[in-house]
């Protein structure tokens, strides 16, 4: 990829006019749109295009077949944002929006807060936004199990917030009808209101001491299926997502198609929550700018996000937005940014 050092003083200034007027009017750029703006070096519209042509040699711009303007590649929107972007920090209004979602939502619990201060984000950037943050430790209400052969059986888990689920659960012992009985009504009468965390715990304790007087085939299928359940409720994920409506702006209306696609990019979740885990591992803001990511590679989307961190510095989720590459840039990474350390201390 060309790197800036590569290119003029004259390249780099029109360049940068190039993107600041794309990621404004969505609309490729032409060399008399150039030599117009009060900015404009002093060159004639011939002399822009022989640079205009230079960029698009360097695979920084691009000319679309219906237009003599040109507009900026995915390398060159890289180019732009890993060097050449002027940060503009979210203004006091902006900075209000976000705080005051945040606060308002703080006696609902932090999903309320969560899901209104991605609402807010979203109107601020005029994107898709989204948070995910981690699953919360589930308290059980009610246990059944179900034989399904000899050694395997259906437990079906109703939580406390009315979710059900079921986990299929393998047994080292001959499964009975009165080992699944007894395990039903153990783990309804010790288990009932504790977290998955309590209640493994507790059935540990219990065994341990021998208070839990359970058969060896029954004591197992509560044991491997609570730690089943512990073990896809700590690796799974929630995701709030707010302001889809936002990239069916007229503005987007020349590329339905592309909008189209991403919305469906939006509804593959488990795609979405994949891309934000790399900014969860890397504890950093991550951008992802059209192909770099092969989930955008068909929509020509951006995505910019920032994890959020608990007081003690753990990371708990990643809050962000997605939407055309047109992305402003230099606006939008510093409001998820301040999103991101508006939500850290919301929980300290």
């Amino acid at each position: 990829m060309t790197d800036l050092t590569e290119l003029s003083d004259r390249a780099r200034t029109v360049f940068a006019q190039v993107v600041e007027q794309y990621v404004t009017t969505g609309m490729p750029v032409g060399s008399k749109t150039l030599a117009a703006r009060p900015d404009a070096l002093r060159l004639s519209p011939a002399s822009i295009r022989s640079v205009l042509k230079d960029l698009e040699s360097a695979g920084l711009l691009a000319a679309p077949h219906t237009s003599a303007g040109r507009m900026p590649t995915d390398a060159g929107l890289r180019l732009f944002v890993d060097g050449m972007i002027e940060w503009r920090k979210p203004d006091e209004a902006e900075r209000a929006a976000i705080e005051q979602q945040t606060r308002a939502a703080t006696s609902e619990g932090l999903s309320s807060a969560l899901e209104k201060t991605t609402g807010a984000l979203a109107d601020l950037a005029s994107c898709a936004a989204l948070v995910m943050m981690p699953r919360g430790d589930a308290r059980l209400r009610q246990v059944a199990f179900t034989r399904l052969s000899d050694r395997r059986a259906l437990m079906v888990l109703i939580g406390a917030d009315g979710s059900v689920e079921n986990r299929i659960v393998e047994s080292e012992e001959a499964l009975s009808d009165a080992a699944l009985a007894e395990a039903t009504n153990y783990a309804n009468e010790r288990l009932s209101g504790l977290t998955l965390k309590e209640g493994v715990e507790r059935l540990e304790q219990e065994i341990r001491s021998g208070r839990a007087a359970l058969q060896k085939a029954a004591s197992g299928l509560v044991e491997t299926g609570l730690a089943v359940w512990s073990r896809d409720e700590s690796n799974r994920a929630v995701l709030i997502v707010r302001g889809q409506a936002h990239l069916l702006d007229p503005s987007n209306a020349d590329d339905l198609d592309r909008v189209r696609q991403l919305l469906e990019d939006i509804d593959e979740k488990e795609q979405l929550l994949s891309v934000l885990d790399l900014a969860r591992e890397a504890k950093s803001m991550r951008i992802f700018i059209g192909a770099e990511n092969p989930l955008y590679s068909l929509s020509g989307s951006s995505m910019i996000a920032a994890p959020y961190a608990s007081d003690g510095g753990s990371i708990l989720g990643v809050v962000g937005v997605i939407g055309p590459t047109r992305l402003n840039y230099a606006r939008i990474i510093p409001m998820v940014d301040y999103t991101a350390k508006t939500l850290s201390r919301l929980i300290e």
